[in-house]
């Protein structure tokens, strides 16, 4: 069972999530106000959050950075009216995950929840779970990317990305591949989503990681000492 907030102020939405989630054995906490929501981070953790944006007291992305910052172990998906690419991009680095547009078909949300919930879970890479490139370490049991001056932070689609690159070092990977071993192999929307988690891995580690884009296919992270 996983906890999931659901931060929604149209009634029979966030009612119909509520009453899905629930019939999935999931602990579905409706909110239907950024208030609400601030109030239930507040709480406790959660495994996964469904934000709407368009709130009537509050700015959907900064209740997205928020949210981030309150509840940094969860994958945060944005339900939205908004289909512009800015938008996916301003949601993506406010902090979003996922970002799903509405109407939205019941099962295809059905299927990316199942998949950040099993893709988040403790050791479900299989192995060891550690994986050495350079000066880092990542745990991928603890879900933790370790530097000899501590841990760096990062947000779940970070940290699943910074994974699936380091098992192929040296290797160019797809954008249809990463799409679909980090997100879902079903993901109909932008791929935008991809270019922001590179960016922001590449800011978080610095030096301590070379990804190359390669255009018109993908990315490679290059082994430790090579460029």
């Amino acid at each position: 069972m996983a906890r999931i907030v659901i931060v929604e102020d149209d009634d029979a939405i966030g009612g119909r999530l509520a009453e899905m989630l629930r019939a999935q054995g999931h602990d579905g906490d409706w909110c239907p106000d950024g208030a609400a929501a601030l109030a239930r981070a507040g709480r406790g953790p959660a495994e996964l959050v469904l934000l709407d944006l368009g709130l009537p007291d509050a700015d959907g992305f900064e209740l997205c950075r928020d949210l981030r910052e309150r509840l940094p172990g969860a994958v945060l998906v944005v339900l939205t009216a908004r289909t512009g690419e800015m938008d996916v991009v301003q949601a993506l680095e406010s902090g979003a995950d996922d970002y799903l547009t509405k109407p939205f078909r019941l099962a295809e949300l059905q299927a990316r929840i199942a998949a950040h919930l099993r893709r988040a879970e403790p050791g479900r890479e299989g192995g060891p779970g550690l994986i050495r490139h350079g000066s880092l370490l990542i745990d991928r049991t603890a879900r933790r990317c370790l530097i000899p001056t501590g841990e760096v932070e990062l947000r779940p689609k970070e940290f699943d990305l910074l994974v699936r690159l380091a098992a192929s070092a040296g290797l160019a990977v797809s954008r249809e591949d990463l799409m679909s071993d980090v997100w879902d192999e079903n993901w109909f929307g932008s791929t935008k989503t991809l270019d922001v988690h590179v960016a922001a891995l590449r800011h978080k580690l610095g030096e301590r990681v070379r990804i190359t884009t390669l255009r018109h296919f993908g990315y490679r992270l290059e082994p430790p000492g090579e460029g």
